[in-house]
């Protein structure tokens, strides 16, 4: 076999990267099928905010690794679907703080049900064991990549 062949399943990326395209297409499906109206990405937004309210928008883009232009059309959308509010900072109207309204805090139960039927539908037949060895494995290549 040639040395410039490209092994495209031992690319840890790629199979990363397919594990979770099959995982949030199934959040989506099981979101739709439970009458959830809204996108993975814009669930992810509600999540962070669900840890902590009033989060500014760069906050947000550091929680969840997407660039400011992208934050700001979740944001657009979780506003016009009356999930979040932006909030001027006092101090500096540059600054805007994300919070949750009342329809979004109600959707935190049912949506983090979901999610965890949807992880035990992924991890069927997969041992606790085989659970932390993918963790440490993605942990090493994350840690070599980025000190």
């Amino acid at each position: 076999m040639a040395k410039n062949h490209f092994k495209r399943g031992e690319l840890y990326s790629v199979i990363n990267a397919m594990a979770a395209t099959a995982i949030a297409r199934r959040l989506q499906k099981n979101f739709r099928n439970n009458g959830v109206d809204i996108t993975i990405e814009q669930w992810s937004i509600l999540y962070h905010l669900w840890k902590e309210d009033k989060l500014s928008q760069q906050e947000l883009c550091n929680r969840t690794y997407r660039d400011k232009p992208s934050i700001t059309r979740l944001i657009d959308n979780l506003e016009k679907l009356k999930l979040v509010k932006r909030i001027a900072d006092k101090k500096d109207k540059r600054v805007n703080s994300v919070c949750l309204t009342d329809a979004a805090k109600e959707l935190h139960d049912l949506t983090i049900n979901i999610a965890n039927q949807t992880m035990d539908e992924a991890l069927v037949n997969v041992t606790k064991e085989e659970i932390e060895t993918v963790k440490n494995v993605l942990q090493k290549v994350y840690d070599n990549l980025t000190s």
